[in-house]
């Protein structure tokens, strides 16, 4: 689930660098980016709790200007955490670990993979991929780590945005720190809403109170809080306004409702919160997604029917075709160069080359088949001809999607874009196949003859009769020539001899025979060229499309990989192994 979970966050990422900044899909996509950041880095916590020696971490988070570092240094009980007055002055995670080893110090190293550790007082407010850790001594918080986190409100808080997150999912221990100018603001209680599924333990400090409004803010948070969560609202803790930031006073209350908070934290149910958070945002996660699986399952049903459309043309403009079938002709022709009459074969070479002297002009130069004269096989160019049409039935039912689909239009365009690119390619590399099939499907055409060949043995009346008729019509010459031209060549000058072949095998006692080896052949004929042409080529190349489809548009997860991830939250609560 976690490699699932950051796959996810990549192709958000990704696709929204080339979407319009602050456009109402930006903004989605933001919120998804920082969910799923957030319980990435929640996952990651996981691992972290298996080791035995994994700190108490406390995060003390908080719009602007609220007095978060303030409250760091009063829990501390020392001027560790900067203090301005000015807005947005914390943008970096800064941790005080409080009298821990090195192992906890890399523990924080691997959480924060892709950030940069720097000492406190270097960091960079120019960047923000880049967080502090200062060992320190502390009596109140001996043997854990406290965090001071940016804002979350501010202009530029989306820049470091995601180092609060990282932050927010490392603890244990939330401590919310809002004024009374700011406890009502959306920002907080988005964040509240965000974090309710991990079921973290939660201090809320008000400060900044004046006492004749302190028990209105405090009834007034508790309100909105029953308002956006569902659990209980957490221990409040306010603190007075005063003019000379002298807290000492509230300190001994502040730490002992801090204890009772760090003894509500639950290590043993991560896996349940980790589970809950996941599938409350799952359905908004994969909705983008799903819509690319259903248009992909789309196009290839688009593609299956247009293919099996095409197989039905080759049929018929072909296979079935009674002036286009040639092959069975061919393998006849291939019979004939078995039946060679000892002691005319010189008188027969002799009468050959008279009769295929033009045929030989045309097919021969020097000795080779000249490539710009040979001609083209009806076949050839059926196929190529169903290869096109393929191409442009699948296009236009590409076209027709983009006209009536909304919210896939962008896929929809893409592919058709993917396929104009491609088109070329594709009717030339099945050109390709089509030449290689030919000089393959010879062996079948050899063995149907052979097959012939071995029947006519078992009969040799029609055997002797059918070489005396090769003799008189010198049907050898049409071997001779479908050698010379390849499969399926006519020419007007062997017509008869083929007819005076076939018609008198037809109808001797090897007719059915006959008829059986024409339908085999032509059964084979026809699974070749689907598998070999119609499946291995246009179906696997269309089918491929999608994927060359450039990842910074789509999100290009699969349907066997959405399905594999949802497999895993169907598993119980108590059993679920996401971390």
């Amino acid at each position: 689930m976690l490699e699932f979970i950051s796959t996810l966050k990549q192709r958000y990422q990704t696709i929204q660098l080339g979407l319009v900044q602050q456009s109402i899909q930006w903004s989605h996509y933001q919120e998804c980016i920082e969910q799923l950041i957030l319980i990435e880095a929640f996952l990651h916590k996981g691992h972290l709790i298996n080791n035995k020696m994994h700190p108490l971490h406390i995060a003390v988070i908080g719009p602007t200007q609220s007095g978060k570092s303030t409250l760091v240094n009063l829990l501390l009980n020392q001027e560790a955490a900067g203090v301005s007055p000015l807005a947005g002055f914390t943008v970096h995670p800064q941790a005080f670990s409080a009298d821990l080893s090195n192992d906890a110090l890399i523990e924080v190293a691997e959480h924060f993979s892709g950030f940069q550790k720097v000492e406190q007082f270097s960091l960079s407010p120019e960047k923000y991929n880049s967080y502090s850790l200062t060992p320190i001594s502390s009596a109140q918080l001996s043997g854990c780590m406290l965090w001071d986190t940016p804002d979350f409100d501010s202009i530029d808080a989306q820049s470091y945005k995601e180092g609060v997150l990282k932050t927010l999912a490392l603890a244990d221990v939330l401590v919310l720190v809002v004024s009374k100018e700011k406890y009502a603001d959306q920002s907080v209680w988005d964040i509240l809403a965000l974090l309710e599924p991990l079921n973290q333990s939660l201090l809320v400090v008000i400060n900044k109170l004046v006492a004749d409004s302190e028990q209105l803010i405090i009834d007034s948070f508790i309100e909105r809080w029953q308002q956006v969560r569902s659990d209980s609202p957490p221990p409040i803790f306010p603190i007075l306004f005063a003019k000379d930031h002298n807290l000492i006073n509230q300190q001994a209350g502040l730490n002992d409702l801090l204890q009772s908070s760090i003894k509500q934290v639950k290590r043993k149910n991560y896996d349940q919160a980790a589970y809950a958070f996941i599938r409350q945002n799952w359905a908004e996660w994969v909705a983008p997604i799903t819509l690319e699986i259903e248009a992909q399952a789309h196009w290839q049903s688009i593609i299956s029917q247009t293919l099996k459309d095409a197989l039905d043309i080759y049929k018929r403009d072909y296979l079935d075709h009674p002036q286009h079938y040639d092959t069975f002709q061919n393998a006849l022709a291939k019979l004939l160069t078995l039946l060679e009459v000892p002691g005319i074969a010189k008188v027969l070479m002799q009468s050959r080359k008279v009769l295929t002297w033009p045929l030989r002009r045309i097919f021969s130069f020097g000795g080779k088949v000249s490539k710009a004269t040979y001609p083209e096989t009806k076949e050839t160019e059926v196929l190529q001809q169903i290869a096109e049409h393929v191409l442009l039935q699948v296009s236009d039912k590409v076209l027709d999607q983009i006209d009536q689909v909304q919210g896939n239009n962008k896929w929809w365009k893409q592919i058709n874009s993917q396929l104009r690119q491609d088109k070329t390619l594709i009717l030339d590399d099945f050109a390709h196949k089509t030449e290689l099939y030919h000089e393959n499907f010879k062996q079948d055409i050899e063995a149907t003859a052979q097959g012939l060949y071995t029947k006519l043995e078992e009969h040799p009346a029609i055997l002797n009769s059918l070489r005396a008729t090769r003799v008189t019509t010198d049907a050898a010459m049409l071997a001779l020539t479908v050698q010379a031209g390849g499969i399926g060549l006519h020419d007007l000058l062997i017509a008869p001899a083929m007819l005076s072949v076939t018609s008198y095998l037809a109808e001797s006692a090897v007719g059915s025979y006959l008829h059986r080896a024409e339908a085999e052949l032509k059964q084979r004929q026809l699974h070749t060229v689907k598998e070999l042409l119609f499946t291995q080529v246009i179906h696997q190349v269309l089918q491929k499309l999608p994927e060359e489809m450039a990842q910074t548009t789509h999100f290009n997860i699969s349907a066997e990989q959405l399905a594999t991830a949802e497999a895993q939250l169907k598993i119980k609560p108590h059993g679920l192994r996401i971390l």
